[in-house]
């Protein structure tokens, strides 16, 4: 009996598999990866029973993304509202669906959100490059096929379990979904000692602008500039989260593909789940950065991670 899977009928603009990232390999210069908005991500495979770092796919904008499947399975969706639908009936998000052979399940475009997850039993099948199966298409590693290219046309997708006990999510789950103006915890640097007072203190108190310029390297924020007393510091390695400023002033949140290393001044970093609700904003989505202690950071995301236990 051959094994049963899910067949790409149209691709979307960016469909990829990611884990939960590619750790330990940073003195290669070979970067983190992994979901962007890892607690959507979470979620799904919780919904099916699934190991929380069990490999998914991330879709991206939708963009009539559609698959259809040879044998009934059940799946798991978390994250953003993009417009999914099972023969053109609406589907609920952050939830366990059934999909049969025949039906074709569609992502279409972002309603609330910019990241939808979609968690298969015991995870995804994909090679293992450097501990994970996480696609990075700036290095070409991970995937399908081990060049970390997203879905394509025809594509077939295998998963590890054979069933699964579906989940409801907890009444207390809360997915970081943007809803109006966002709030990015921060933690501050010792290089935010070399930008100009002004500029400390326009850093949290104006709002900021997700720009166009955005993809899983970096988001880059518009708004008034901001001035550092130099145009550059000795290359240092680079955190999930850095909030690097370059001689324009605009800030940049250097996410999950983000280069191991970079030299241009760093304000600080802002927090993982703060990065996790940043990947799901719409290009001119405002947010406010929040200056947070370690300390607190800490806390938050150790209270995070606890949701799962």
């Amino acid at each position: 009996m051959s094994q049963a899977s899910i067949t790409v009928k149209q691709a979307g603009p960016l469909a990829l598999i990611q884990d939960n990232g590619r750790f330990g390999v940073g003195h290669l210069g070979v970067t983190q990866s992994g979901a962007a908005d890892w607690i959507s991500f979470r979620w799904a495979n919780w919904l099916l029973g699934n190991p929380l770092e069990s490999a998914a796919l991330e879709i991206v904008m939708g963009g009539n993304l559609t698959l259809e499947t040879d044998a009934s399975v059940c799946l798991a969706l978390a994250g953003a509202d993009l417009d999914a639908r099972i023969d053109d009936k609406p589907l609920a998000v952050n939830a366990p669906f059934t999909l049969r052979p025949g039906q074709a399940l569609t992502f279409r475009q972002p309603r609330a959100g910019l990241r939808a997850y979609l968690a298969f039993p015991g995870g995804l099948e994909a090679p293992v490059v450097l501990g994970s199966r996480a696609c990075t298409a700036r290095e070409q590693l991970g995937g399908l096929y081990e060049d970390g290219r997203p879905l394509q046309l025809n594509d077939r997708l295998y998963w590890q379990g054979a069933s699964v006990t579906p989940r409801r999510l907890p009444a207390s789950a809360q997915l970081p979904i943007p809803n109006g103006r966002c709030w990015l915890p921060m933690v501050l640097g010792a290089q935010a000692a070399l930008f100009a007072g002004r500029s400390l203190y326009q850093l949290f108190n104006q709002p900021w602008r997700v720009d166009q310029r955005a993809d899983r390297m970096g988001i880059r924020l518009t708004g008034q500039a901001l001035e550092s007393k130099v145009s550059g510091v000795i290359s240092e390695g680079i955190p999930l989260g850095a909030v690097q400023v370059p001689p324009d002033g605009q800030p940049i949140i250097l996410m999950n593909d983000r280069q191991t290393i970079g030299g241009y001044p760093r304000m600080g970093a802002i927090t993982p789940s703060a990065c996790a609700l940043l990947s799901q904003c719409l290009p001119g989505t405002e947010v406010w950065l929040q200056p947070v202690s370690a300390t607190q950071a800490q806390v938050s995301h150790r209270q995070q991670l606890a949701e799962w236990r």
